[in-house]
């Protein structure tokens, strides 16, 4: 397999546990490659995505590193083999590869959670709440620009897996666009609350134990629980989080989170005498 151009968060992501497990296992890149019968530069490729890696590799690997995960293992050799490309394909080199990065993460997801506290989640937005808030990013993005996002955007809403949003009253409260526009995001949260496999959860001003959890993610379920991530936006871009320590503090973060937050028939209540109100 010749090396990638640009390897995507999938593919950097096998290479990283392949490395994480040769670590644990005491082994050298040199080391490993001579077990594989190949040189320490393939290794250093692999493990950092730019090299792609058949089955009958990662399971040699694997069992150099005496992992005994079998589903672990099954979960990284379909990491390995999967070369579909997803219908995110089609914005490469037109939108940020983090955006094409993400959707890739939701379209192999088990399960989605999110916490909102600033803006209604992208996968819960209308379109015209979706304008709003790319029209106030800066440095200003063009109409071209703006246009795209939000196809892109559209696409990703048609996901089926279990998505739970933890959604601050500030975020619904905020005026994104006009009151026209809050207005129909409200409606349409009260919408998706009835889907099957949406469950949406408001954390109001005025409820305790919130305070300390207060922070904006979107949560990934992998095919197993080790391929989690964690998608935080920060000021530099969009940082992919998957080490197993920093993975539990997230998830202690959004039981608390969770815990703070009304039920969804209250919380739909709520969302209700908002929408009234504009």
């Amino acid at each position: 397999m010749g090396p990638r151009r640009e390897p995507t968060a999938r593919e950097l992501r096998l290479g990283v546990e392949l490395r994480r497990l040769r670590e644990a296992a005491g082994l050298t890149a040199i080391e490993a490659a001579a077990l594989l019968g190949v040189n320490r530069v393939q290794i250093s490729q692999i493990e950092s995505g730019v090299k792609g890696v058949s089955e009958q590799r990662v399971r040699r690997l694997a069992s150099h590193y005496a992992c005994t995960d079998d589903e672990f293992v099954d979960a990284l050799v379909a990491m390995a083999v999967d070369r579909t490309r997803g219908w995110w394909e089609e914005y490469r080199g037109l939108l940020p590869t983090s955006f094409l990065d993400l959707s890739e993460l939701e379209h192999h997801a088990r399960f989605l959670r999110h916490v909102a506290i600033l803006y209604v989640p992208g996968l819960l937005q209308t379109e015209d709440y979706s304008r709003a808030v790319f029209s106030a990013r800066l440095p200003e993005l063009t109409a071209e620009e703006i246009d795209l996002r939000i196809r892109h955007r559209h696409a990703r809403q048609r996901f089926t897996v279990p998505y739970e949003a933890v959604i601050h009253e500030a975020a619904l409260r905020i005026r994104v666009g006009d009151r026209a526009t809050s207005r129909a995001q409200l409606v349409r949260l009260l919408e998706l609350s009835e889907a099957p496999h949406i469950t949406v959860r408001v954390v109001p001003f005025d409820l305790d134990g919130f305070a300390g959890a207060s922070s904006t993610m979107t949560y990934v379920g992998g095919s197993v629980p080790k391929l989690d991530t964690v998608v935080r936006d920060a000021l530099h871009g969009t940082a992919f989080i998957d080490s197993e320590a920093q993975l539990n503090t997230y998830r202690t973060s959004f039981r608390t989170v969770d815990a703070a937050s009304l039920d969804p028939g209250q919380s739909r209540e709520f969302i209700h005498r908002l929408a009234k109100e504009l």
